[in-house]
């Protein structure tokens, strides 16, 4: 029992203050190693907007304006309705009538509901360019965010693909401020951490990630079967040696879940994900790079501590059950609360000076941290039983959310 407690213990703490030293250490070399800029009279790249959607209507017409805004102008724009049963299809035709005259935009029809990697290889067929931007149909995209990513790909020849920052824009609700203090103050530390010390982040953000075409094609385009095909493409990308970058400076506005059963569900979908890509590249732990291996066995120790926390959970309430006396040992509580702290001040801070969030948001913090802890270990669990009763299911559209 000591040991058990002592591993849900200390494994958050190890990987927390690893990944904090390394996030302040990528800020560190953003500033003091600027990127090469081409010269004015280079030829700009081409780059295919790839946008796929399922019962889109009510918010493509944001995501095209923005794409609309872009600072980088050499791109064409590809609307991709996946088997819709609303006017999907008519706005898209409608926003192609609308935007002709400034950019060249193609509308790809898909009659059967595929899942959106399937929406993104037959997206990817009608591409004449050699980079392709993903982008969600209910974001949108910063003006700048394009010419931050097209710049890594300028200094990084092996650049496979360069992963942007999603920010929560819907804040109306309690749920969604919650998660927009998870985006900053959580998965962008885990990301420029894991930039910085191993040279490899776990995953893309499928909201906004800009794709080497060459290097789509040489590992035989998005896997049709994966729930996550943004994992999984970062994944395939590693074993034939493409780069996968993070730009913090790419911004793309996002949409989240307002209620806590859609929110559960889009978090089932990521945490299945992942496990079927540690599944499909387990020999990674074993022949891969120290990078790569290091991710894949923090995957499986993450699991391994979900399931060793619900164990304890229930454990402490069994004794209490029993002991009929209410045993108070805060020491977990304790030592978890100074992690989401320091980790949440780095990255509030930061987003504060850029405007993404205010000092009012402070006065959500106890509840933050009941939230991001709750309900990513009920996600996780979850998605363990999903994966071994149900191994063979399949991702398709079946909500906004991107919910299975």
């Amino acid at each position: 029992m000591f040991l058990l407690s002592l591993f849900v213990i200390l494994y958050p703490l190890i990987v927390s203050i690893v990944w904090i030293i390394g996030a302040l250490f990528f800020g560190v070399q953003q500033h003091e190693l600027p990127l090469k800029h081409p010269a004015a009279d280079q030829p700009t790249p081409l780059v295919s907007v790839l946008i796929p959607g399922h019962n889109e209507e009510d918010t493509l017409h944001e995501v095209v304006e923005s794409v609309a805004n872009l600072t980088y102008r050499h791109f064409e724009l590809i609307l991709i309705d996946d088997g819709s049963q609303d006017d999907t299809l008519k706005v898209m035709y409608q926003l192609r009538e609308q935007y002709q005259d400034q950019f060249d935009v193609k509308v790809v029809p898909i009659v059967e509901n595929g899942g959106k990697a399937n929406a993104l290889n037959i997206g990817l067929t009608h591409a004449d360019g050699d980079y392709l931007l993903c982008l969600d149909s209910d974001s949108y995209i910063d003006p700048d965010a394009l010419s931050h990513m097209m710049l890594q790909f300028y200094n990084d020849p092996q650049a496979g693909a360069v992963a942007g920052r999603p920010v929560v824009r819907n804040r109306t609700t309690l749920l969604g401020r919650l998660q927009l203090l998870e985006y900053i103050g959580i998965i962008d530390i885990i990301k420029r951490g894991q930039a910085f010390i191993t040279g490899h982040i776990t995953t893309v953000s499928g909201v906004i990630v800009v794709y080497r075409k060459q290097a789509i094609e040489a590992v035989n385009h998005w896997t049709v079967e994966a729930l996550t095909e943004d994992i999984d493409m970062t994944w395939k990308l590693y074993t034939k040696n493409w780069h996968v970058i993070y730009c913090p400076q790419a911004v793309s506005w996002i949409l989240v879940p307002e209620h806590i059963r859609a929110l559960i569900r889009q978090r089932r979908r990521w945490a299945r994900g992942g496990l079927e890509v540690l599944v499909r590249n387990r020999r990674l732990i074993f022949t891969g790079k120290l990078a790569e291996q290091w991710l894949l066995v923090d995957m499986i120790i993450s699991n391994v501590w979900a399931l060793c926390c619900t164990f304890s959970v229930l454990l402490y309430f069994l004794t209490i059950f029993f002991a009929q006396a209410l045993i108070l040992d805060g020491g977990i509580l304790f030592v978890l609360t100074i992690i989401s702290i320091v980790q949440f001040i780095i990255g509030f801070t930061a987003s504060q000076r850029q405007g993404y969030v205010d000092w009012q948001d402070l006065l959500l913090l106890p509840m933050y941290f009941i939230f991001y802890w709750v309900v990513n270990l009920i996600s996780c669990i979850t998605a363990l039983g999903s994966f071994f009763l149900d191994p063979q299911r399949k991702g398709v559209w079946s909500s906004p959310d991107r919910g299975v």
